[in-house]
């Protein structure tokens, strides 16, 4: 690790020894396009498969919580997906859903509804990154559904004395009782999808497109490290990464004390 950050003050292809540029390579960053490209797109990323992910996953919680039968059934159902979501095979078998001839298109023929080259279209590419990413929601599912499972049924029925509908005990019972959880999933799920990679790249044939549109930080860090040899500026991409991921959790955490509510708290 340390020796990655010596590589990151210097010019290092792998085929001849460091040779020492300073802060060159952080400079560097500073003006490159396709850098600035894959932040947006990063953030983008972010942006959309964080909440969804955490508010599906809350929501099939809840759902499941209310008692059913077969519930282990469909809880490892629920939770499969995450197993197995970023896999290469998973990431090769979505790119052959959504292609111009792919199932999904298919389906929409059923209905008379002309499909489109999902994933050969900046557009609409990355939203079939999102929607793989939100499928893989069993591990924050099954952290809500051991948190609600855990909450004094008094506490509902003292609501409902109190004349609060089931949104109202939502809001005040449910969601601050969650919110340690909350804390957990946000912050794992958010630092999962800074380092999102394999869907990106196996989709996009590790081209980042088209235009650029699933550029992931992590894929344009592979693209300067092992298709341009470019192991120096790569670390640097790669430190930048973990300090920004490091001020975002120093963030979470001061910040939880705002809005976390322990059960032991008085």
């Amino acid at each position: 690790m340390l020796y990655s950050l010596y590589l990151s003050f210097t010019r290092y292809n792998l085929l001849s020894p460091p040779q020492w540029r300073g802060l060159a390579n952080y400079r560097a960053m500073l003006t490159d396009p396709r850098l600035a490209s894959s932040v947006e797109v990063t953030l983008l990323y972010v942006l959309l498969a964080v909440p969804g992910i955490l508010v599906v996953s809350l929501a099939v919680a809840m759902v499941l919580a209310k008692g059913m039968r077969f519930l282990p059934l469909y809880r490892a159902a629920f939770y499969l997906p995450s197993l197995i979501g970023a896999s290469v095979a998973v990431s090769f078998l979505w790119r052959q859903l959504f292609a111009g001839d792919g199932v999904f298109n298919a389906l929409l023929a059923v209905f008379g509804i002309d499909g489109r080259t999902w994933i050969g279209d900046p557009d609409t590419a990355m939203l079939t990154l999102v929607v793989l990413s939100v499928w893989t929601f069993g591990s924050p599912m099954i952290i809500f559904l051991a948190g609600i499972r855990q909450v004094p049924r008094d506490l509902y029925e003292a609501a409902e004395v109190d004349g609060a509908g089931p949104v109202r005990r939502f809001v005040s019972v449910t969601l601050p009782l969650l919110s340690p959880l909350i804390f957990f999933n946000v912050l794992l799920t958010t630092v999962n999808a800074f380092q999102a990679f394999t869907p990106a790249y196996v989709i996009s044939g590790g081209t980042g497109g088209p235009a650029d549109s699933t550029l992931f930080y992590t894929l344009y860090l592979y693209q300067r490290g092992f298709a341009e040899l470019d192991m120096g500026y790569a670390s640097a991409m790669a430190w930048v990464l973990l300090v920004v991921l490091g001020i975002f959790t120093a963030v979470m955490f001061a910040t939880s004390r705002f809005w976390v509510h322990y059960g032991d708290e008085r």
